[in-house]
């Protein structure tokens, strides 16, 4: 049975909706690079609801160029809804990525773009790994490397028994790091990076 909270964020959030709306404001970054991006800055300490949050996402995600109000909403929301999930284990956080209809190729590509784009979010706040837990700098470690691999698609059950493995550890891992991480976790003399 699927519960209010993970219908909401399947319809609200649903990758095909979001290419679509990303395409209206010519974003350079795809739905997934988005996602991935807005997790690992709320997930290493971000406020979801900050304007920070906003001014890092014009950075990074459109050429530091000022947000349009409708764009800006949505990446608003799409970050308060980040930050829920990541923080309600009933809920769970679920990465954005191509139905499981795609072809495994389009999925593939999604997930690289998700991790690489998680990982530049995550080192806007955490500049060393020498606080992390052992499983948190593994779970860390493990996303480099496979930000670094260059994903094939044969089309067999073994490469998506892989996908799926893989999809599932990225969440699991995501969710980790904001409960390590989560901005409750951030010292209240930190100012937040702006990257101008």
């Amino acid at each position: 049975m699927i519960n209010k909270g993970q219908n909401l964020m399947s319809t609200r959030f649903n990758y095909d909706r979001l290419v679509e709306l990303y395409a209206q404001y010519d974003m350079t970054p795809s739905a997934s690079e988005v996602q991935g991006m807005l997790t690992g800055l709320i997930a290493t300490g971000s406020d979801a609801k900050s304007n920070d949050l906003m001014t890092l996402m014009s950075d990074l995600a459109y050429d530091g160029q000022g947000l349009p109000v409708e764009l800006e909403n949505l990446l608003q929301q799409q970050a308060e809804e980040i930050e829920h999930s990541l923080g309600d284990e009933d809920l769970g956080y679920r990465l954005l990525l191509p139905e499981d209809t795609a072809p495994l190729s389009d999925r593939l590509s999604a997930l690289a773009g998700w991790v690489n784009a998680f990982l530049v979010g995550y080192g806007v706040n955490q500049e060393n790994m020498t606080n992390l837990s052992g499983d948190l700098k593994e779970a860390i470690e493990d996303m480099v490397e496979l930000a670094k691999i260059e994903f094939t698609d044969d089309g067999d059950e073994e490469e998506e028994r892989a996908y799926t493995e893989i999809v599932e550890y990225l969440r699991v891992s995501a969710m980790m790091c904001y409960a390590e991480l989560g901005r409750n976790e951030l010292p209240a003399n930190q100012p937040p990076k702006i990257l101008h």
